[in-house]
């Protein structure tokens, strides 16, 4: 992994190859941005050019040093992730007694914990001890979707990573350029924050179905005829989409911000593009202001789902207040 395989998130790699180039490298970063906006491409990157044996700012993809890490197997990175819903103290622990053995390279030991928000409490204070005092040289790249949600103590011990979603017109140039659906790719990067977790989405048969439901939804709401609450229980519960109900939470964010769009004749924005023309006759039949509410039940509904909110009852709600 290079530097130069990564699309965007430009403040970073000017932050970490600065640091690289200067021989100036923190013990401990913290990489924090939404889901897939190549925390983890970032990481391996900076760990392949710090170990590349070529003295440069970026890896050679050539030495020695730069063949291991890309087939997976060096033995001086390794990485964590959650085992259930959780980074236990016993990995901590097992990181703690691998670091304890020097690098036989003469590197510094890395290691990369993702999802690093998920550890437990003993964790967090298990980890925290080992920053202040690691055994041998060592680098920590914690990677979060909320670096805010790690201990102050562990913030204030580490340098900050920051990541930005990657621009979605940026994003649907190089989806369109693989082959992908055209309308799926235009929903896909605005609930996305970089290609990979776009592609992972469009590779899902039930995002396509998902989108499906709220074209189907939001044409009977916005008084085709139709009854939502059967068509949600049909179209969601029954064909097993239940899970999914954040992702219709974002989609119908889309389709009444589209309506704004057409609103205000910007059609160039709108993402539901194929509906281009129903968008355009009923926008009208809600003011803006109205809209504007729609929007902001469909961001109420999606964080009363992350509050473990009975997820039908939830769904429920949503189609009864937008329909009224």
């Amino acid at each position: 992994m290079s530097f130069k395989d990564i699309i965007g998130q430009e403040a970073a790699k000017q932050l970490l190859q600065s640091g690289l180039r200067q021989h100036r490298i923190s013990h401990a970063y913290i990489f924090s941005g939404p889901p897939g906006s190549g925390q983890k491409e970032m990481a391996l990157a900076f760990v392949q050019a710090l170990f590349c044996t070529s003295g440069t700012e970026d890896a050679c993809g050539e030495c020695l040093e730069c063949r291991k890490l890309l087939h997976g197997n060096h033995p001086d990175l390794h990485v964590i992730a959650p085992e259930g819903a959780t980074i236990k103290i016993d990995q901590i622990r097992d990181l703690q007694r691998i670091f304890s053995y020097r690098s036989e390279s003469g590197n510094p030991k890395a290691y990369i914990i993702e999802q690093s928000d998920k550890m437990t409490v003993q964790a967090a204070n298990s980890l925290l001890k080992f920053l202040e005092e690691p055994s041998s040289p060592a680098l920590a790249i914690l990677l979060s979707d909320n670096g805010r949600a790690l201990l102050p103590t562990i913030q204030s011990r580490a340098q900050w990573v920051p990541f930005q979603p990657l621009d979605p017109e940026t994003m649907l140039q190089i989806l369109s350029g693989e082959g992908f659906s055209g309308t799926l790719a235009r929903c896909a990067v605005q609930v996305a924050a970089g290609p990979e977790a776009c592609r992972e989405l469009l590779r899902q048969n039930w995002f396509a179905e998902i989108r499906n439901v709220v074209l189907q939804l939001g044409k009977e709401t916005a008084g085709r005829g139709g009854t939502p609450l059967v068509t949600a229980q049909q179209s969601v519960f029954k064909a097993g989409l239940g899970d999914h109900l954040d992702m219709l939470f974002d989609l119908f964010h889309l389709w009444f911000k589209d309506m704004l769009h057409a609103l205000y004749q910007r059609h160039d924005h709108i993402v539901f593009i194929d509906e281009l023309d129903f968008i355009r006759r009923h926008a009208s039949s809600r003011n803006p202001g109205q809209w504007i509410d729609a929007m902001t039940l469909a961001a109420e509904s999606k964080k009363k789902l992350r509050q473990h909110m009975n997820s039908q009852l939830c769904l429920e709600q949503f189609l009864i207040g937008i329909g009224g």
